[in-house]
């Protein structure tokens, strides 16, 4: 087992050349809502498979609760989040076509939350990157919620490709546009 922990935003590591055999991972998002029960049940995972240009390979390419899997089955977003994380993504590295140049994980407050709410109200928001085989922990984050307000979407991480290697960035970027932000940027509608 090898940790970095905790990740700062901006903070990116080799994942490949510290651990050489890596072939999966499980991406985590831990949050604390403070029991403001609404706010809990609309956040919502998503994780987006983006080629060279920039945006969505394709709307099937978009995981989250409505797609679980992506089109070429490389990622999965796990109907139960194990280890304490309320939510996880799983990628099979080696499965990841050729043509995606990184993985972008996200959050986001669905339309059904209500316009008073907002990702500002979390009382702490961590992820972490675990070994697919075994479960072992690699990284985690700072504290991703210190500083949000009015933001309805973050994205929290990519996993990008680099010289032929995968690379982890901790990214805590927000929209106060929400889910129809995070769209846009990606080009595809959800």
């Amino acid at each position: 087992m090898w940790i970095v922990s905790p990740m700062a935003k901006g903070a990116n590591i080799a994942l490949q050349r510290e651990l050489p055999d890596l072939q999966g991972v499980v991406f985590g998002v831990d949050w604390d809502t403070g029991g403001e029960r609404v706010l809990d049940d609309n956040l919502t995972l998503l994780t987006i498979l983006v080629g060279q240009n920039g945006m969505a390979l394709s709307p099937d390419h978009v995981v989250y609760f409505n797609q679980l899997v992506s089109a070429d089955l490389s990622t999965a977003q796990l109907q139960q989040a194990l280890g304490g994380d309320d939510a996880q993504v799983e990628v099979e590295l080696t499965a990841v076509p050729d043509d995606v140049s990184r993985i972008v994980f996200a959050i986001y407050l669905s339309e059904g939350s209500g316009s008073s709410r907002n990702l500002g109200q979390l009382k702490r928001l961590v992820v972490r990157l675990l070994n697919l085989d075994g479960g072992a922990s690699i990284i985690s984050s700072v504290d991703l919620a210190e500083g949000l307000s009015a933001e309805t979407a973050l994205k929290l991480a990519e996993l990008y490709r680099l010289g032929g290697q995968w690379k982890l960035r901790v990214l805590g970027v927000g929209y106060s546009s929400g889910l129809h932000g995070l769209a846009q940027e990606f080009g595809v509608s959800l």
